[in-house]
Protein backbone atom coordinates (compact mmCIF):
# COMPACT_ATOMS: atom_id res chain seq x y z
CA UNK A 1 0.00 0.00 0.00
CA UNK A 2 1.50 3.23 -1.17
CA UNK A 3 2.41 5.66 2.23
CA UNK A 4 0.62 9.38 1.38
CA UNK A 5 1.67 11.99 4.10
CA UNK A 6 1.22 15.50 4.79
CA UNK A 7 4.17 17.25 6.19
CA UNK A 8 2.37 20.32 7.45
CA UNK A 9 2.75 23.00 9.93
CA UNK A 10 1.13 26.31 9.39
CA UNK A 11 4.30 28.11 11.35
CA UNK A 12 6.87 28.85 9.03
CA UNK A 13 10.77 28.25 9.13
CA UNK A 14 10.18 25.21 11.38
CA UNK A 15 11.60 22.68 8.37
CA UNK A 16 8.66 21.27 6.20
CA UNK A 17 10.04 21.97 2.71
CA UNK A 18 14.12 20.83 3.87
CA UNK A 19 12.11 17.47 6.09
CA UNK A 20 10.02 16.67 2.77
CA UNK A 21 12.95 16.64 0.38
CA UNK A 22 15.73 14.59 2.33
CA UNK A 23 13.06 12.33 3.84
CA UNK A 24 11.90 11.46 0.21
CA UNK A 25 15.78 11.68 -1.00
CA UNK A 26 16.94 9.61 1.48
CA UNK A 27 14.11 6.76 1.23
CA UNK A 28 14.51 6.48 -2.37
CA UNK A 29 18.29 6.02 -1.68
CA UNK A 30 16.91 3.26 0.82
CA UNK A 31 15.04 1.81 -2.17
CA UNK A 32 11.72 3.00 -2.25
CA UNK A 33 9.79 4.54 -5.06
CA UNK A 34 9.02 8.26 -3.91
CA UNK A 35 6.97 11.00 -5.35
CA UNK A 36 7.15 14.48 -3.67
CA UNK A 37 4.05 16.79 -4.39
CA UNK A 38 4.80 20.21 -3.77
CA UNK A 39 1.95 22.30 -2.43
CA UNK A 40 4.10 25.42 -1.77
CA UNK A 41 3.38 28.28 -4.64
CA UNK A 42 7.18 29.15 -3.81
CA UNK A 43 8.37 26.05 -4.96
CA UNK A 44 11.37 25.61 -2.75
CA UNK A 45 10.65 21.82 -2.71
CA UNK A 46 10.56 21.33 -6.44
CA UNK A 47 14.09 23.91 -6.00
CA UNK A 48 16.08 21.31 -3.69
CA UNK A 49 14.62 18.48 -5.98
CA UNK A 50 17.00 20.04 -9.26
CA UNK A 51 13.31 20.03 -11.01
CA UNK A 52 12.05 23.25 -13.43
CA UNK A 53 8.93 25.57 -11.84
CA UNK A 54 9.33 28.93 -13.66
CA UNK A 55 6.15 30.77 -15.03
CA UNK A 56 5.20 28.55 -17.63
CA UNK A 57 6.28 25.02 -16.49
CA UNK A 58 2.77 23.23 -15.82
CA UNK A 59 2.96 21.50 -12.33
CA UNK A 60 0.41 21.36 -9.42
CA UNK A 61 -2.07 24.37 -10.27
CA UNK A 62 -3.08 22.45 -13.73
CA UNK A 63 -3.78 19.19 -11.49
CA UNK A 64 -5.93 21.16 -9.22
CA UNK A 65 -7.29 23.04 -11.75
CA UNK A 66 -8.46 19.74 -13.69
CA UNK A 67 -6.60 20.30 -16.58
CA UNK A 68 -3.55 18.05 -15.97
CA UNK A 69 -2.92 14.83 -14.07
CA UNK A 70 0.17 13.89 -11.67
CA UNK A 71 1.41 11.74 -14.11
CA UNK A 72 1.15 14.47 -16.68
CA UNK A 73 3.49 16.97 -14.76
CA UNK A 74 5.81 14.58 -12.74
CA UNK A 75 9.73 14.57 -13.49
CA UNK A 76 12.01 12.31 -11.88
CA UNK A 77 14.99 13.71 -9.76
CA UNK A 78 18.10 14.51 -11.62
CA UNK A 79 20.32 12.98 -8.85
CA UNK A 80 18.44 10.72 -6.58
CA UNK A 81 16.97 7.48 -9.00
CA UNK A 82 13.41 6.22 -7.86
CA UNK A 83 12.24 10.37 -6.59
CA UNK A 84 9.97 12.13 -8.74
CA UNK A 85 8.60 15.62 -7.82
CA UNK A 86 5.03 17.37 -8.82
CA UNK A 87 6.16 21.33 -8.91
CA UNK A 88 4.99 24.12 -7.75
CA UNK A 89 4.52 27.54 -9.59
CA UNK A 90 3.78 30.84 -9.08
CA UNK A 91 0.71 30.07 -10.47
CA UNK A 92 -0.26 28.03 -7.20
CA UNK A 93 -0.86 31.10 -5.19
CA UNK A 94 -3.82 31.77 -7.14
CA UNK A 95 -5.41 28.43 -6.29
CA UNK A 96 -6.89 28.69 -3.31
CA UNK A 97 -8.73 31.93 -4.38
CA UNK A 98 -10.27 30.06 -7.55
CA UNK A 99 -10.99 27.24 -5.52
CA UNK A 100 -13.28 28.51 -3.17
CA UNK A 101 -16.00 28.63 -5.55
CA UNK A 102 -15.34 25.29 -6.85
CA UNK A 103 -17.59 22.17 -5.71
CA UNK A 104 -15.77 19.49 -3.57
CA UNK A 105 -12.69 22.27 -3.87
CA UNK A 106 -10.91 19.87 -0.49
CA UNK A 107 -10.89 16.51 -2.53
CA UNK A 108 -9.42 17.79 -6.03
CA UNK A 109 -5.59 16.84 -4.74
CA UNK A 110 -7.24 13.46 -3.17
CA UNK A 111 -8.50 12.27 -6.56
CA UNK A 112 -5.27 13.12 -8.26
CA UNK A 113 -3.12 11.59 -5.41
CA UNK A 114 -5.54 8.29 -6.31
CA UNK A 115 -5.35 8.55 -9.79
CA UNK A 116 -1.77 8.75 -9.59
CA UNK A 117 -1.20 5.92 -7.45
CA UNK A 118 -3.80 3.20 -9.83
CA UNK A 119 -1.24 4.60 -13.29
CA UNK A 120 2.18 4.55 -11.50
CA UNK A 121 0.87 0.08 -10.65
CA UNK A 122 0.29 -0.17 -13.90
CA UNK A 123 2.94 1.76 -15.71
CA UNK A 124 5.65 -0.33 -13.01
CA UNK A 125 3.93 -2.93 -12.13
CA UNK A 126 4.30 -2.10 -8.37
CA UNK A 127 2.69 0.03 -6.09
CA UNK A 128 4.45 3.64 -5.60
CA UNK A 129 5.70 3.43 -1.75
CA UNK A 130 6.00 7.21 -0.56
CA UNK A 131 3.86 10.26 -1.70
CA UNK A 132 5.26 13.40 0.72
CA UNK A 133 3.60 16.34 0.14
CA UNK A 134 5.44 19.64 1.51
CA UNK A 135 2.60 22.20 2.62
CA UNK A 136 2.37 25.85 2.84
CA UNK A 137 3.30 27.70 6.02
CA UNK A 138 -0.46 27.86 6.40
CA UNK A 139 -4.01 26.50 7.00
CA UNK A 140 -5.50 27.35 3.93
CA UNK A 141 -7.03 25.39 0.82
CA UNK A 142 -4.08 24.04 -0.55
CA UNK A 143 -2.98 22.57 3.14
CA UNK A 144 -6.36 21.83 3.36
CA UNK A 145 -6.11 19.46 0.18
CA UNK A 146 -3.31 17.84 1.35
CA UNK A 147 -4.73 16.89 4.73
CA UNK A 148 -7.77 15.65 3.11
CA UNK A 149 -5.61 13.58 0.68
CA UNK A 150 -3.07 12.50 2.96
CA UNK A 151 -3.58 9.18 5.41
CA UNK A 152 -0.66 10.23 7.58
CA UNK A 153 0.28 13.89 9.03
CA UNK A 154 4.25 13.99 9.91
CA UNK A 155 4.21 16.59 11.65
CA UNK A 156 8.25 18.81 11.94
CA UNK A 157 8.49 20.63 15.56
CA UNK A 158 11.00 23.31 15.70
CA UNK A 159 13.20 23.36 19.28
CA UNK A 160 12.27 26.77 20.03
CA UNK A 161 9.25 28.05 21.71
CA UNK A 162 7.58 29.85 19.01
CA UNK A 163 7.48 26.88 17.45
CA UNK A 164 5.22 25.29 19.80
CA UNK A 165 2.31 28.17 19.69
CA UNK A 166 -0.03 27.18 17.20
CA UNK A 167 0.39 23.64 17.24
CA UNK A 168 -2.96 22.98 19.24
CA UNK A 169 -4.46 24.97 16.21
CA UNK A 170 -2.88 22.99 13.78
CA UNK A 171 -4.10 19.56 15.77
CA UNK A 172 -7.68 21.34 15.97
CA UNK A 173 -7.59 21.62 12.25
CA UNK A 174 -6.45 17.70 11.75
CA UNK A 175 -9.46 16.62 13.87
CA UNK A 176 -12.17 19.04 12.05
CA UNK A 177 -10.57 17.35 8.93
CA UNK A 178 -10.60 14.03 10.42
CA UNK A 179 -14.41 14.15 11.38
CA UNK A 180 -15.71 16.06 8.52
CA UNK A 181 -13.68 15.09 5.73
CA UNK A 182 -10.84 12.44 6.16
CA UNK A 183 -11.53 9.81 9.33
CA UNK A 184 -8.28 8.01 7.77
CA UNK A 185 -5.91 10.68 8.72
CA UNK A 186 -3.55 10.56 12.33
CA UNK A 187 -0.64 11.65 12.88
CA UNK A 188 2.00 8.98 13.25
CA UNK A 189 4.96 10.94 13.51
CA UNK A 190 6.72 14.34 14.90
CA UNK A 191 10.13 15.26 13.90
CA UNK A 192 11.92 17.38 16.16
CA UNK A 193 14.14 19.99 14.19
CA UNK A 194 17.09 22.89 14.30
CA UNK A 195 17.95 21.83 17.53
CA UNK A 196 20.78 23.71 18.89
CA UNK A 197 22.74 21.41 22.05
CA UNK A 198 24.11 25.02 23.31
CA UNK A 199 20.54 25.76 24.49
CA UNK A 200 18.83 24.84 27.22
CA UNK A 201 15.44 26.50 25.74
CA UNK A 202 15.62 23.37 22.81
CA UNK A 203 16.38 21.10 25.47
CA UNK A 204 13.02 21.78 27.31
CA UNK A 205 11.05 22.01 24.32
CA UNK A 206 12.24 18.39 23.35
CA UNK A 207 10.96 16.86 26.87
CA UNK A 208 8.26 18.55 26.21
CA UNK A 209 7.33 17.69 23.12
CA UNK A 210 8.40 14.02 24.33
CA UNK A 211 5.69 14.08 27.23
CA UNK A 212 3.11 15.35 25.08
CA UNK A 213 2.94 12.87 21.91
CA UNK A 214 4.98 10.12 23.49
CA UNK A 215 5.62 7.42 21.07
CA UNK A 216 4.72 9.59 18.13
CA UNK A 217 7.97 11.39 18.28
CA UNK A 218 10.59 10.04 16.47
CA UNK A 219 13.73 9.00 18.43
CA UNK A 220 16.06 11.28 16.06
CA UNK A 221 16.44 14.90 16.70
CA UNK A 222 17.66 17.11 13.42
CA UNK A 223 20.57 19.79 14.85
CA UNK A 224 20.85 23.20 12.96
CA UNK A 225 23.63 22.86 10.27
CA UNK A 226 24.52 25.26 7.35
CA UNK A 227 25.18 22.11 4.83
CA UNK A 228 21.50 21.57 4.80
CA UNK A 229 20.61 24.76 4.50
CA UNK A 230 23.19 25.55 1.73
CA UNK A 231 22.52 21.93 -0.52
CA UNK A 232 18.94 23.65 -2.09
CA UNK A 233 21.21 26.67 -3.75
CA UNK A 234 22.96 23.94 -5.60
CA UNK A 235 19.33 22.37 -6.84
CA UNK A 236 20.27 19.22 -4.38
CA UNK A 237 19.17 17.46 -1.47
CA UNK A 238 21.65 17.47 1.75
CA UNK A 239 21.75 13.57 0.55
CA UNK A 240 23.74 14.08 -2.72
CA UNK A 241 25.21 17.58 -1.81
CA UNK A 242 27.23 15.82 1.61
CA UNK A 243 25.95 12.80 2.09
CA UNK A 244 28.57 12.43 4.92
CA UNK A 245 27.09 15.49 7.11
CA UNK A 246 25.87 15.49 10.47
CA UNK A 247 22.60 16.59 8.86
CA UNK A 248 22.62 14.24 6.17
CA UNK A 249 23.31 11.15 8.80
CA UNK A 250 20.92 12.51 10.93
CA UNK A 251 17.85 12.42 8.05
CA UNK A 252 18.85 9.14 7.17
CA UNK A 253 18.12 7.77 10.43
CA UNK A 254 14.89 10.45 10.63
CA UNK A 255 13.99 8.27 7.50
CA UNK A 256 14.53 4.94 8.18
CA UNK A 257 12.88 5.38 11.37
CA UNK A 258 9.89 6.66 9.37
CA UNK A 259 9.57 4.18 7.23
CA UNK A 260 9.65 1.38 9.81
CA UNK A 261 5.93 2.91 11.24
CA UNK A 262 3.09 0.94 10.57
CA UNK A 263 0.27 3.03 10.13
CA UNK A 264 -2.80 2.85 11.82
CA UNK A 265 -4.82 1.81 8.84
CA UNK A 266 -2.43 -0.89 7.71
CA UNK A 267 -2.14 -2.87 10.88
CA UNK A 268 -3.11 -6.41 10.29
CA UNK A 269 -4.15 -8.89 12.45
Amino acid sequence: MTRVVSVANQKGGVGKTTTTVNVAASLAQRGHTVLVIDLDPQGNASTALGIDHYEGVKGVYEVLSGELTLSDISRPCPDVEGLWGAPATIDLAGAEIELVSQVAREYRLSRAVEAYVADFERAHGRPLDFILMDCPPSLGLLTLNGLVAARELLLPIQCEYYALEGLSQLLRTVEMVKTHLNPKLEVSAILLTMYDGRTRLASQVVDEVRTHFGTRVLNTVIPRAVRVSEAPSFGQTIMTYDGSSPGALTYREASDEFAAIVPLGQVTA
